[in-house]
């Protein structure tokens, strides 16, 4: 079979299988059933290539094992003490067995003792940036409206200051966060009239957000579909099948 014929008949299949995983939005049918059950087996073996390749053996099999690279050189040593995590990480699928489920206990206990440990830590680097971009300068240290145009020459400069539109932008979300994090103050009773409309402002804030999240995941599905109909209409139709 010539790589042309090899190509086409790829491609065809790429089609027929878009076809049938889109074919639910009229409705079940097994047709759909089918490159579903296709599509998930496919899914699982790439997993499991990519589970070796990208993470046990880079990760587990080479430290244990060691290297010796190809071109030459000194390779690694290996630890064969790594080899204890295999029994350990085999007795998680004994969840699968109603006599030895009980022996599963023991590597989500480890994993959950190790992950609980580096949480601090993990927490403090994920979100102590967050806490620092949300309460920026909200008071302009240059009185001009627009920040003038970026150049290799005042890049530096500009970012040492804050100008109007930049502190004004910067209060609306400050003053967000405040209005959606009093939106969860739930253990006292706010009885002022402006806390209470604090926190209603922040509902309607969230809200607001919660609507862009759910616009920007229609677009994805949208880019999705965008993307199969290039596939079908150019890559195979116009390329393959008429030759343009």
């Amino acid at each position: 079979m010539n790589p042309e014929t090899y190509s086409l008949i790829k491609l065809t299949l790429g089609v027929i299988a878009t076809f049938g995983l889109y074919s639910v939005l009229y409705r079940e049918n097994k047709f759909y059933r089918f490159w579903e059950h296709v599509f998930l087996g496919l899914a699982g073996g790439w997993a499991l290539v990519a589970l070796w390749k990208e993470t046990l053996k880079p990760s587990w099999y080479d430290k244990m094992a060691g290297s010796i690279p190809e071109t030459g050189g000194e390779g690694t040593p290996g630890y064969f003490v790594w080899a204890i995590l295999l029994p350990i990480g085999m007795m998680g699928y004994m969840v699968f067995n109603k006599k030895h489920a009980w022996m599963s206990r023991i590597p989500i206990g480890i994993i959950l003792g190790i992950w609980s440990g580096q949480q601090l830590l993990n927490f403090w680097r994920t979100y102590s940036p967050q806490f620092r971009s949300s309460m920026p300068t909200i008071v302009p240290t240059r009185w001009e409206f627009m920040q003038p145009a970026a150049t290799p020459e005042n890049f530096t400069d500009l970012a040492r200051h804050t100008y109007i539109s930049e502190a004004i932008g910067n209060l609306v979300a400050v003053i967000t966060v405040l209005a959606v994090l009093s939106y969860f103050i739930f253990s006292i009773e706010l009885k002022s009239k402006f806390m209470q409309g604090v926190t209603k402002s922040g509902r309607y804030l969230l809200m607001i957000g919660f609507g862009a999240i759910f616009g920007s995941t229609v677009m994805m599905r949208f880019t999705l579909l965008i993307d199969r109909m290039y596939f079908i209409w150019v890559e195979w139709m116009s390329q393959r099948l008429l030759g343009n």
